[in-house]
């Protein structure tokens, strides 16, 4: 049965998200992101440490649910630490991109920052990787052509090579996916 704090974390990422879709053709609800991320997490890989899973759902609300003013920012680590507690947040953290720097930069970042970030954090980086490869395999955004595709999947190649050592067979599902479409 899941944990109270679970459903909470899965409400306030359906709230932070509700008005953002995927760049898919069909515009897909965002929350199907966070949701599969925990899907990889628990039902694939068997981690079943809740500050991890509650983590993935909340991975990206700092980064993409903030708006372009750092209070926002602030707010939304507030809101995480105060009501999903300190390693939650350092996951969140940990996994959340700087968006005031050019987006070359950012992901350049992800590749030299991986083995630094806490185990927790490895693992929905990884899981997001995967749910990321999977959705440019099957529903991948329309206007991406196979170079950028290729290039997306390279990068996330090397994002991944810097977490190796986290979890087996999370990795193991990596590499099911991360062949270039």
């Amino acid at each position: 049965m899941p944990s109270k704090n679970l459903i909470r974390a899965l409400q306030y990422a359906a709230q932070q998200h509700s008005p953002q879709r995927r760049k898919d053709e069909a515009q897909s609800p965002y929350i199907n992101h966070p949701i599969a991320l925990m899907h990889i997490l628990n039902i694939e890989a068997g981690i079943d440490d809740e500050d991890v899973l509650i983590a993935a759902l909340l991975h990206d609300v700092m980064e993409d649910c903030s708006g372009p003013h750092q209070m926002f920012i602030e707010d939304r680590r507030r809101e995480i630490g105060e009501q999903f507690g300190a390693i939650v947040l350092s996951y969140v953290e940990a996994v959340t991109d700087d968006k005031t720097i050019d987006k070359n930069s950012r992901k350049r970042a992800q590749v030299e920052k991986g083995t630094s970030k806490p185990l927790g954090a490895k693992l929905v980086k990884i899981a997001d990787k995967i749910a990321n490869l999977r959705d440019i395999k099957n529903a991948p955004p329309a206007n991406w052509n196979e170079e950028r595709k290729a290039e997306y999947f390279r990068w996330a190649n090397e994002v991944v090579g810097q977490l190796r050592g986290s979890h087996e067979k999370l990795e193991a599902l990596f590499d099911e996916v991360a062949i270039t479409p």
